[in-house]
């Protein structure tokens, strides 16, 4: 794998998602209506609720921006880039963007709320990204179009606002380690939450970045295999 190559593809994806200021206001907008929704209940619901909201944006952000390549990409892996680089370079940009995001959440936290476990809250903000980032990406490289992944995504938010993080099902649900560690954060329980929420995001964070990953280097490979070149040595 080539670093300059792998750079070469986050500064690129960099500057497809600086150029659209409406997403940019999106990103740094949409958490805020989450956090705001639920200012006025226990503060453990205006954290957790927070952490989906910079989940949805950031999972939304990634679907957009790998639906929104995905055209370019063939040609990118025909000069010679690696799938794995393209992959990786994509991830860089989404987390890159997704930290910056988390900054003034974490100031506004920081201020509103006066925490004591401000450190656990940050972590969760970085694991929510990290998770956040490649579920879009693999939904980005397994939907048809940019409306099915949202509304995916949409399904699974929901979920994970309904379901009792206690249920057996819960655990299976991309985020549910944010709200371990919120409830660790905020309500002051064990070192055992604080624990199975960082050992549940970093699992799904690789799993996930893993199979979105094989689904991109599958169907670059499919579309290599039905180039226009080897349709036509099929047709004759």
């Amino acid at each position: 794998m080539n670093p300059t190559r792998t750079w070469t593809i986050t500064e690129t994806n960099l500057r497809d998602l600086v150029r659209r200021r409406g997403v940019l206001v999106l990103l740094f907008l949409v958490p805020l209506v989450f956090y705001a929704g639920r200012r006025g209940d226990h503060t453990g619901q205006s954290v957790r609720f927070l952490l989906l909201g910079l989940a949805f944006t950031i999972s939304t952000a990634a679907l957009f921006a790998s639906c929104a390549l995905r055209s370019l990409e063939p040609r990118l892996r025909l000069s010679g880039y690696r799938a794995a680089e393209l992959s990786i370079g994509r991830l860089g940009a989404l987390l890159a963007v997704g930290l910056l995001v988390c900054v003034p959440y974490l100031g506004v936290v920081a201020v509103d709320l006066h925490p004591d476990r401000l450190s656990a809250i940050a972590a969760a903000m970085v694991l929510t990204v990290a998770v956040a980032a490649p579920l879009g990406m693999l939904l980005g490289a397994v939907v048809p179009r940019e409306l099915e992944g949202a509304l995916l995504l949409m399904a699974l938010v929901g979920a994970q606002m309904i379901t009792d993080p206690g249920a057996s099902a819960a655990k299976a649900l991309p985020f549910w380690s944010a709200r371990e560690l919120a409830t660790y954060a905020v309500d002051h329980t064990g070192a055992d939450y604080l624990r199975r929420g960082l050992l549940h995001g970093a699992g799904c964070a690789v799993v996930l970045f893993t199979a979105a990953s094989l689904c991109t280097a599958a169907r670059l490979r499919a579309r290599r295999g039905t180039s226009p070149g080897r349709a036509g040595h099929a047709r004759a």
